[in-house]
């Protein structure tokens, strides 16, 4: 769907003539607002990314929440895929579906990561979904995925549970050749502990990622996707494609957990060796996400949540508040994969804050982005980046990026690559801190 684009002289005459204000409480002029940017895309859109500026926004987790129930409602969308480990996401599901424990509390650690589960926002999200599903009017069910990798900045999964999950579906098709690669994979595995020490993550001699062992499940791992590929017409014929291209999903993501953990142990300066893993990590979710998408192509379309440093189409950059102060980390992220992976299926939306007394941000300083979007009619408003096409280039490059947060080190700022990384931004003017959420300091 080809649209004309506008050409302005300022960015103030961008703001004042693209932005669309409404309140998350208004449900009135936040569905008006909705509709009016999904009206906007291209028919072909698939994945839509809402990114969130900081982990620890509850404007923004209460934003999504309405976000995806428009989006459920009026636009088509089956799904919704989260910031939290895959694997773990299929426990969450199942209850969702119906399948699952009976409270969410028996959910909301193990079906999680990054301790989200415990978010109120998250649980009234997935109650939410629950209460849809048991609804026989709607026969399309949702669907609840994580799409991020099964590792953390403080540790990383054991490759078991992922490989576990691929030998039970062959069990149930072939016990005898399920069971010859359990008793040799199972050899390898060893200890979850050994594989997930987090001293691993910034000293190599504390992983176990190139040990022999290791190196012998990684060629065994490869051998099993190998086998459900040479069998592929018996496998599918003797269980359903999805239950195929799932289990075929989780042993590639056991490969790709087994090369993180290969590249946390080599000897290699600390700054290189965090860049590919941010790389590798961010890779996983975009090939998470594009097997979702694949899986829900019949039922309806995905919406992705994430930070926005994951979720934008240019290199990401980061600069730890910590001991590693002295790095800047860029990669590529997942929304830069995706972007090549399915073109124009996937749009990203990304988010920006006023001000937040709570996450340490204060008022943004004159001239930033921030400054100038927040000066538009809000609370909050959507505006359309056009990917910096039809604004004055010489403006969006001369502008300052605003002070960082004193409290939340997850926040990040708009800059003037904000423009190209998001197709929209919607801009709250200030924020509360999480429900349920770890104290800051």
């Amino acid at each position: 769907m080809s649209r004309s684009i506008p050409v302005y002289t300022t960015l103030k005459d961008w703001i004042l003539h693209e932005a669309i204000p409404f309140s998350i409480d208004s449900s009135e002029t936040f569905d008006t607002s909705v509709d009016r940017v999904i009206a906007s895309l291209d028919d072909s859109v698939e994945l839509l990314g809402f990114g969130e500026a900081l982990h620890g926004s509850e404007d923004i987790l209460i934003l999504r929440n309405r976000l995806f129930q428009r989006l459920v409602e009026k636009h088509g969308y089956s799904a919704i895929a989260i910031e939290s480990s895959f694997p773990r996401a299929h426990i969450v599901n199942e209850y969702v579906n119906g399948r699952g424990p009976e409270s969410y509390e028996a959910v909301q650690d193990t079906g999680f990561s990054h301790g989200f589960g415990r978010l109120d926002a998250n649980r009234e999200l997935v109650e939410w979904m629950q209460e849809y599903n048991i609804d026989p009017s709607h026969q399309v069910k949702l669907q609840f995925y994580g799409f991020d990798s099964p590792t953390e900045m403080t540790g990383t999964d054991s490759p078991r549970q992922v490989l576990h999950f691929v030998l039970d579906y062959l069990t149930s098709i072939d016990s005898a050749s399920s069971q010859e690669y359990r008793e040799r994979i199972d050899s390898f595995l060893g200890k979850d502990s050994d594989w997930e020490n987090p001293a691993a993550m910034t000293d190599p001699t504390k992983s176990i990622g190139l040990s022999p062992a290791a190196t012998a499940l990684r060629i065994e791992t490869e051998n099993l996707i190998s086998e459900l590929c040479v069998r592929r017409p018996e496998l599918v014929a003797k269980s359903n494609k999805n239950r195929y291209l799932e289990a075929v999903h989780y042993a590639t993501v056991a490969r790709q957990l087994l090369n993180y953990h290969a590249a946390l142990a080599r000897n290699s300066e600390l700054g290189k060796r965090l860049v590919e893993g941010l790389g590798l990590r961010d890779l996983m979710m975009a090939d998470n996400l594009a097997y979702m998408v694949a899986r829900e192509h019949n039922r309806g379309k995905v919406l992705a949540f994430a930070h926005n440093s994951h979720l934008q189409l240019e290199k990401a950059q980061w600069e730890p508040q910590w001991e590693l102060s002295t790095y800047v980390l860029t990669w590529w992220p997942a929304g830069a994969h995706l972007q090549e992976m399915l073109g124009s299926r996937y749009v990203v939306i990304g988010s920006a804050v006023g001000i937040s007394d709570a996450n340490g941000i204060g008022q943004p300083e004159a001239g930033t982005l921030e400054k100038l979007l927040t000066a538009a009619p809000g609370p909050v408003r959507f505006i359309p980046t056009h990917k910096g096409r039809g604004l004055p280039s010489s403006e969006i490059v001369a502008l300052p990026t605003r002070s960082s947060s004193m409290k939340n080190p997850t926040y990040f700022a708009l800059t003037p690559q904000s423009i190209t990384d998001f197709d929209w931004l919607v801009v709250l003017d200030s924020t509360k801190y999480t429900r349920g959420g770890q104290s800051l300091q």
